[in-house]
């Protein structure tokens, strides 16, 4: 059986890793074998956080719709009840833009889910 050189293979490998590790402090950014350990950490925060993140948004939204309702003498869930009830089909997304941004228009349509 021939023998199989693989020089070129581990070498690109390696080198894959390096160049994502590119960045990291100390040894994790230079030596292999640290910055393997290194980058498969990342990889598996990324795709952790990846979910993680509309997670935390939605809970951000929440968060800013609940406080800008009580401004307005009415819970969160409340609000939401009432909007649903009145058919306004508006995401958190945007109702937690329109407390910050136009806080009027935020009291509109708080006034249009009530009544």
């Amino acid at each position: 059986m021939s023998r199989v050189k693989r020089g070129n293979v581990a070498r690109k490998r390696r080198n894959k890793i390096l160049r994502i590790a590119r960045g990291y402090q100390g040894g994790s950014g230079s030596l292999f074998r640290t910055a393997n350990q290194r980058v498969m950490k990342a990889l598996c925060n990324a795709y952790r956080d990846r979910k993680r993140r509309k997670r935390d948004f939605r809970r951000l939204w929440i968060a800013r719709i609940n406080a800008a309702a009580r401004i307005n003498g009415v819970s969160y869930s409340k609000l939401m009840g009432s909007l649903k009830k009145a058919d306004v089909r508006i995401n958190r997304k945007m109702l937690a833009q329109l407390a910050m941004v136009d806080p009027k228009s935020f009291e509109k349509v708080v006034s249009s889910s009530k009544g």
